[in-house]
């Protein structure tokens, strides 16, 4: 039978004796290089671009011996992914996603994780080339990582690009609970075109159905929440940048649809995937690129227009928050009385969509309360009234007067009166418009 203490054997280790080695390393040893996520440096090619990680954070890492040390911890934790709406999910070191990677293509990167959970896991390294016995899946690599014990992954990365890690056990409870992160690797030489901005996110599904506290990992494509690196608009970071820069999004999906991404007046390069940035001749300029489950795509852009400009799935449910399939349509229905007869039954309620759902954002404005533990369908105002979207939806912000480096949010901006759309009439008999014969 083969066990855990048969695989340490196999690895050429006793039982505990590669912890214990790496304890007493670590113990021996104060980390020589760390860093907050936003500057740090690389131990073998110098200065990189850090990554900004909309909403999340990068893991510092401890240089010891030429080796970059990172930890991860799996654990169930408290998740809000957006005010009202909050959920015992699952992550890594405290956050959904887990923090992101970075390191440089050619290092050498130990990564440690350790399970808190109740139930078995491994860690995958989504896309990246590695010898078999560290590629995460448990039973065919490696046994599951029992509750409370802590394993080793130790490889060279032979390759730059944008990528994921995710487990490999019990995959469609412990993914729908929350347990994925970006592993970004930069590449040992400059890139030729470089980028001024670098964002990265991960998509993904939730069914938290209204009154619960915790997903329901039996519902894959149904949806509830989508979201942006696991938060709901409006509670998603918005993307900054200045005009001339040049700006990358990496995106990686880990729910169970596929996803066209959407920028608004900013034509993109598709200019990467999970296989690394891609020679020049092979960039395609598209305005909505499908991200596909389980892929990476790195999108890149210069923008030349100042301006706020919605970036959102094209998915047209999927920027919404939840909603019931099982209701009638009311759109049409008379329904003068049925809110007062139903107030018996249900004090609160209130009657809707008759002319479509725009005034669902008004109730929403007012603080009409919904479902306990749930998102309206629609949030979020702008400068000129409700934006009337959610779930995997954000904003754009690109300003003429943004500091390079500063991604301080410079509010909505002031469009010039003469470079908007007018109102010209309230009269709805205005004009003599062509209609279709017949």
């Amino acid at each position: 039978m083969f066990t855990r203490r048969n695989f340490l054997q196999a690895l050429g280790v006793g039982s505990g004796g590669l912890m214990a080695g790496l304890n007493a390393r670590a113990a021996a040893q104060s980390p020589r290089s760390e860093h907050p996520g936003q500057e740090h440096a690389s131990a073998s090619t110098g200065n990189y671009r850090p990554v900004r990680t909309l909403n999340g954070w990068t893991l510092p890492y401890a240089l010891r011996d030429g080796v970059k040390e990172f930890h991860l911890v799996a654990e169930e934790i408290e998740h809000e992914f957006a005010p009202g709406s909050r959920a015992k999910c699952w992550g890594y070191n405290g956050s959904t996603p887990g923090p992101t990677l970075e390191a440089v293509e050619g290092d050498r990167v130990r990564i440690l994780v350790t399970n808190h959970l109740r139930e078995g896991t491994s860690v995958h390294w989504h896309g990246i080339d590695l010898p078999a016995g560290y590629d995460g899946v448990s039973g065919l690599n490696q046994p599951a990582i029992a509750p409370g014990e802590t394993w080793v992954y130790e490889f060279t990365l032979k390759q730059h690009g944008s990528h994921m890690y995710h487990p490999h056990a019990d995959e469609m409870t412990q993914m729908a609970f929350g347990m994925m992160g970006l592993f970004v690797i930069h590449p040992r030489v400059p890139e030729a075109v470089p980028v001024d901005r670098d964002y990265a996110l991960l998509l993904h599904n939730w069914a938290l159905h209204p009154g619960t506290w915790r997903p329901d990992p039996s519902v894959l494509q149904d949806f509830d929440l989508w979201t942006f690196n696991s938060k709901a608009f409006p509670a998603i970071e918005h993307l900054v940048m200045r005009t001339g820069e040049r700006l990358r999004i990496r995106i990686g999906n880990l729910s169970m649809w596929n996803h066209p991404i959407h920028l608004h007046s900013n034509p993109f390069w598709v200019t990467g995937s999970d296989g690394a940035r891609w020679p020049s001749s092979q960039w395609r300029r598209e305005v909505t690129e499908i991200v596909g489950v389980g892929q990476m795509r790195d999108l890149e852009f210069v923008a030349t227009e100042p301006g706020d400009w919605a970036f959102h799935c094209h998915m047209v449910h999927h920027t919404m928050g939840p909603m019931g399939h099982g209701i009638p349509n009311p759109v049409g229905v008379d329904q003068r009385g049925v809110e007062e007869r139903i107030r018996r039954l249900l004090p609160g309620y209130g009657a809707m969509g008759e002319h479509g759902m725009s005034e669902h954002s008004g109730h929403v404005a007012m603080g009409l309360p919904g479902p306990t533990n749930t998102l309206p369908m629609m949030a979020g105002e702008g400068p000129f009234g409700p934006i009337e979207m959610g779930g995997m939806f954000t904003i754009l912000k690109v300003r003429d007067d943004q500091p390079p480096g500063d991604y301080r949010d410079p509010g909505w901006y002031r469009t010039p009166v003469d470079r908007m759309a007018q109102r010209v009439s309230t009269d709805p008999t205005f004009g003599n418009p062509h209609r279709r014969p017949g």
